[in-house]
């Protein structure tokens, strides 16, 4: 994991939670692949080890990754399907809204919208 800058405006465990998500997403967590140990997350971070624990079990009750006794937590088949689909969903119910609004607010329209990604990046 890279260095993190945390936000007041939401715990920590909730945060790492987010990273760990992001990193499966992004396909740099695979399916199989060893989360660090709370231990380490810890000390790297200067984190309470019951705060990265707290994470970590969230992850585990959403059965993006698994416990395995004596080895650690493993990313589970499957949760990058399983977050995606789930990120899109919150994505369209709770962002994608807003964004919509605001385009309207501000008259853009589509052509406008599309022609940084046509041109192959931001103007």
């Amino acid at each position: 994991m890279s260095t993190i800058g945390w936000n007041d405006n939401a715990p920590i465990y909730r945060q790492l939670k987010e990273k760990v998500i992001g990193m499966m997403l992004d396909g740099l967590l695979k399916p199989g692949d060893a989360l660090p140990s709370v231990r380490q997350v810890a000390a790297d971070y200067q984190l309470n080890p019951i705060t990265v624990s707290r994470a970590y079990q969230e992850l585990v009750d959403e059965t993006l990754v698994e416990k395995r006794r004596g080895l650690g937590m493993y990313v589970t088949e499957g949760a990058r399907d399983k977050l995606l689909a789930t990120e899109r969903e919150r994505f369209l119910r709770e962002e994608w809204p807003l964004m919509l609004e605001r385009i309207r607010r501000l008259g853009l329209e589509l052509d406008t919208l599309l022609k940084p990604i046509a041109s192959g990046g931001a103007s």
